[in-house]
């Protein structure tokens, strides 16, 4: 570990290059209460709902948007949201940099480059910042966890992660930074962590699948040590300040397939939860500490690299799932009462409810559709267990499986609205098609439409009622998105996606109220705040992995590259 404080001569040089003016530090209770203008965290809240309050831009006047500003951003990926504290945006930029910028006008106040090769930093992919006093958190791509000082962008303490991978981002809780990553192919390097916020040192590490010997080793059916890998590449988690609880959500087991992990043996370990802890797993963890409260496994030893990483959204429902809607209702679970929840979406589709106090499975649905290649095949209502879809998983090498779904929703997060009680999810109508490798050649996999799916329908938006289950889908086409949603106090969800298209709907019913065209691909990012008294809407368009993927798909829509830029909106 590498922790650099500001010197006497750097301390007195500081204020020469102070650029941006009378910050006011952030604080724990500001991070559990933000002010309406700041967009503080990935989603604005612990929670991750996604959800403003401001109501200056309504369903009645949003039709008259206009661009406020505009600014191009440098080659690379983008796969990131920005944070809004004070009238300054800080963002991550392509090519590994951060950025302060004034919200009102996209003016730059200052810019931090990472020094990592060129070919890191073209590939550079955190998700977001995190801020705390004075500090701009940042997960580097060459797995340092970096402190950059607010008003300068001068580093103040760099620490290193092993060779972790930053794909994810940051979050601050209690003082302290906790990010997740990548595995990089090594075990040793799967795990959340936690470092103090304002200088770096480590306080504890989660590892995301046990060693022999740890609790959930059985899981793993004896499996080598260096076969068991969980990572937490994508969104970060949330938080509970009542209980004092983080949810994360842990990714796929690798190598990717039951035959790799456990030496050609599919069913070495169990059908049904838990199998291979704790992967594709929601854990609850004490942010002191680091200790696990509760898991639960929303599918058990996947065989297809498939997701349930990403948000955790916490919030307060009524327990009412309509069996018209649901698949999987627990029947132990009274009807009719408020509970505190976590609600997921995995990639690999499906919805999950869980309690937020101990995990208890409350009901869960296939999503987007439900289809016969879907990854999971049964849930027991009482408990919770849930069952792979066994005549999907891999029985030897060249075999060939279509599995539903397939990126339904990745790292592009969901929004709530309290209003309607509504999770607003974008999905795409797609499935892996996927080949091992074996004795007639090469493995291969494409991304494909559901069989016998509406090709007119391949993509849209769904407003799901999170009591009944109900699901109103909107916005239905052929235009993948892989851009945030975004839910606000003035009635409006806003997303944008590959068609270069930027949209309001009103969270009642999904009626498109307006719309704008973008310069390109509207990736993750879309978040509001407000500045100088006026309400602002931002997207960032730009380069991500998953266009060149999705494209093939819809060749119709000949997607852009290049095109990485920030985009505002405001009333006249």
């Amino acid at each position: 570990m590498r922790i650099l404080i500001g010197s006497l001569v750097g301390l007195l040089a500081a204020p020469l290059f102070a650029q941006v003016q009378n910050f006011k530090p952030v604080t724990q209770p500001m991070l559990e209460n933000p002010s309406p203008d700041d967009w503080l965290m990935y989603s604005r809240t612990y929670d991750a709902q996604r959800f403003s309050p401001l109501k200056q831009i309504t369903r009645d006047n949003v039709g008259q948007l206009r661009m406020a500003w505009s600014r191009g951003l440098g080659s690379g990926q983008t796969e990131t949201i920005p944070l809004v504290h004070d009238g300054v945006m800080y963002l991550v930029a392509p090519g590994a940099i951060v950025q302060a910028l004034d919200a009102a006008t996209g003016d730059l106040l200052w810019e931090y480059k990472r020094k990592v090769p060129a070919g890191v930093a073209a590939l550079a992919r955190s998700k977001n910042l995190a801020i705390f006093q004075d500090v701009i958190l940042y997960t580097a791509p060459d797995s340092y966890v970096v402190g950059l000082d607010a008003h300068t962008g001068e580093m103040r303490w760099e620490t290193k992660t092993d060779g972790r991978g930053h794909t994810s981002g940051p979050i601050v809780v209690e003082g302290k930074v906790i990010s997740g990553g990548a595995c990089a192919g090594n075990r040793e390097n799967c795990y959340i962590a936690a470092h103090d916020a304002l200088t770096g040192k480590e306080a504890w590490r989660f590892y995301t699948t046990p060693a022999p010997g740890e609790p959930g080793d059985e899981s793993w059916g004896g499996a080598a040590i260096d076969k068991r890998q969980a990572s937490t590449w994508g969104l970060p988690g949330t938080y509970d300040p009542v209980r004092k609880l983080m949810y994360w959500g842990i990714a796929n087991p690798m190598p990717d397939q039951r035959l790799q992990r456990h030496n050609g043996n599919p069913d070495a370990v169990s059908r049904s939860a838990p199998s291979d802890l704790y992967s594709n797993s929601t854990v609850a963890l004490d942010p002191e500490t680091g200790k696990l409260a509760w898991y639960y496994q929303h599918l058990p030893g996947d065989d297809w690299d498939s997701d349930y990483t990403h948000e955790r959204t916490l919030l307060t429902t009524r327990i009412e799932p309509d069996p018209k809607y649901v698949k999987w209702i627990n029947p132990n679970v009274p009807r009719g009462r408020e509970r505190d929840v976590a609600v997921t979406v995995g990639e690999a589709g499906g919805v999950f409810e869980l309690d937020r106090a101990t995990g208890q499975f409350i009901w869960a649905t296939p999503f987007p559709y439900d289809d016969p290649k879907f990854v999971i095949s049964d849930i027991d209502v009482n408990t919770g267990k849930t069952t792979i879809n066994w005549d999907l998983v891999f029985q030897k090498p060249g075999e060939r499986h279509v599995v539903c779904y397939w990126n339904t929703r990745s790292y592009w997060p969901t929004a709530y609205d309290p209003d309607t009680n509504s999770l607003y999810v974008s999905y795409i109508d797609n499935c892996r098609d996927l080949t091992l490798d074996g004795p007639a050649g090469r493995g291969s996999w494409s991304v494909i439409p559901r069989p016998g799916s509406d090709p007119k329908a391949l993509t849209g938006l769904a407003k799901i009622n999170l009591a009944s289950g109900e699901i109103l889908r909107f916005d239905v086409g052929r235009a993948p998105g892989n851009g945030a949603m975004l839910a606000t106090a003035g009635g409006l969800i806003f997303h944008g996606d590959m068609s270069r298209r930027f949209r309001a709907f009103d969270a009642r019913d999904g009626k498109r109220l307006w719309e704008t065209i973008v310069g390109g691909n509207v990736s993750v990012s879309t978040i509001t705040y407000s500045a100088k008294g006026k309400q602002y809407i931002c997207v960032m368009t730009g380069d991500n992995l998953k266009v060149p993927e999705l494209a093939k798909e819809v060749p119709e829509l000949r997607a852009t590259s290049g095109n990485n830029a920030i985009y505002t909106f405001a009333l006249p």
